[in-house]
């Protein structure tokens, strides 16, 4: 099993055909879902004592598992936030695979990491950090924002301790009612309560004493949330959006810094998808305020142009994020004894994948301006889209886009005809589009994020619906 061979030589070949092919597809082939009954039937038992071969074991996966699966770089992959990785970043993945790297540690791995933290570097730049900064590549958004609440109740009971009060009846996380379902996840893993203000005049729960209703979060939203807490009910953070998954929709940093600043909270933004914006500086104006935030993710693995699974975490002071998630045990002390930047003290993992590595390389060989372009390419055909959408009478859009996500109205249709049509789309090959609800509607939303997403694919989901 161990050891190369000559049948090691002939898999690379092969593996190094498939990959190789699989690149030069253009579009890829968008694939759709098989059933469990249907994939059981088509590949047998695959895991045997004697093993199926090297041959064997790529073709039931070139044959039978890739075609099940959903292609996430073609064109017309507008469903949930797709992605779009460059050639660059994918072929250099597998060198990652290959590379047998630990990066958990600067001992172990201070070669990738020092290229991973200029990764991290750049970023902070364009969000107005420090230099001092610092931050960490985990698997997704949903890791990263969970790492940096437990960061920012740390910094709580800190402040608390210090000021000789007792732990609180019950911990708060404020954010909006259209912030990631990531946050009540991490609600309930870290057992405290989360407080949302109601942003979008759709939603039954809005005023105007709320927000303009235009689907931002305001500090003067969460203000009105504050004051209305339960006894015992402290907050520690708030957590604001850099485009919405379903919306694309940015909050309002300045406000709601002006508002941590004096309620003495811990700002986290969750940019996963749409801070990437950031790279084109025809739209850092949409970001105002952000600098002032004491926390954020990106993921590159939607809008960076990486290929799954990578999340940029970044802490304007990473003091606390150290304190918080450093583990300690016998074997370790080797490493908390060096005062190197180690990535396992800043997030909840230990042993890491080198997961910044392929967005590394990929700036590294096309240069930070050709992201820019990219960047400004996505939202073009975005606004085109939302153009087209304004022109055809039997659509509207549902809300004016922000970034890059078009929400979509047909009218007239019911659920189920939304549902018949993204099922026809997918069968046929054509595109990805799946429907969404807004508070309780059904409609639909092209998440655009692929720089080869064209005008022409556009026109052609668009007319589908006709």
């Amino acid at each position: 099993m161990h050891g190369w061979s000559i049948e090691n030589e002939k898999l690379l070949s092969d593996i190094v055909a498939y990959t190789t092919a699989r690149l030069r597809m253009d579009p890829p082939s968008l694939d759709h879902p098989d059933t469990e009954a249907s994939l059981a039937k088509k590949t047998g038992q695959t895991i045997t004592p004697g093993g199926l071969g090297s041959d064997e074991a790529l073709r039931v996966f070139a044959e039978i598992l890739a075609p099940a699966t959903i292609s996430t770089d073609h064109p017309r992959n507008l469903a949930f936030i797709p992605s779009a990785p460059t050639e660059a970043a994918i072929m250099f993945d597998l060198v990652v695979g290959a590379s047998s790297i630990y990066a958990g540690s600067w001992l172990e791995g201070a070669g990738v990491i020092h290229a991973e933290n200029q990764v991290i570097a750049w970023f902070s730049k364009l969000l107005g950090y420090p230099e001092t900064s610092r931050g960490v590549f985990v698997p997704g958004g949903t890791q990263g924002n969970l790492a940096a609440l437990v960061a920012a109740r740390h910094k709580a009971r800190a402040k608390r301790k210090a000021a000789g009060l007792p732990e609180p009846k019950r911990w708060v996380i404020l954010t909006s009612a259209e912030s990631h379902s990531s946050m009540a996840q991490a609600a309930e893993v870290m057992d405290v309560d989360i407080y949302t203000a109601p942003v979008s005049s759709d939603d039954p729960n809005w005023s105007s004493d709320f927000s303009d209703g235009d689907g931002r979060l305001t500090g003067r939203g969460l203000a009105k949330v504050i004051d209305a807490l339960p006894e015992g009910a402290v907050p520690f953070a708030i957590v604001a959006s850099a485009g919405t998954t379903n919306y694309g929709v940015i909050d309002d940093f300045v406000s709601l810094a002006d508002l941590a600043q004096a309620k003495g909270l811990w700002l986290h933004v969750d940019g996963a998808y749409g801070g990437a914006a950031l790279v084109a500086p025809k739209y850092q104006g949409l970001f105002e305020g952000i600098e002032r935030s004491d926390s954020m993710i990106v993921d590159p693995h939607k809008w960076l142009f990486s290929p799954f699974d990578a999340c940029m975490l970044i802490y304007k002071d990473a003091s606390t994020a150290r304190a918080a998630h450093t583990q300690s045990a016998g074997y370790l002390d080797i490493v908390n004894e060096d005062q190197s930047f180690n990535p396992s003290d800043y997030a909840i993992h230990l042993s890491r994948r080198a997961r910044g590595l392929p967005i590394w390389f990929s700036l590294a060989v096309h240069g930070t301006d050709a992201y820019a372009q990219a960047m400004e390419e996505t939202m073009a055909i975005a606004r085109y889209a939302a153009e087209q959408v304004e022109k055809i009478d039997y659509l509207e859009l549902v809300r004016e886009p922000m970034l890059s996500v078009v929400v979509i109205r047909r009218k007239g249709w019911t659920a189920q005809q939304y549902r018949e049509w993204s099922n026809k789309l997918l069968m046929q090959g054509t595109a990805f589009v799946t429907p969404t609800t807004n508070y309780g509607e059904t409609v639909t939303r092209l998440a655009i994020v692929n720089p080869k997403t064209t005008r022409a694919d556009i026109d052609l989901i668009l007319g589908s619906m006709a």
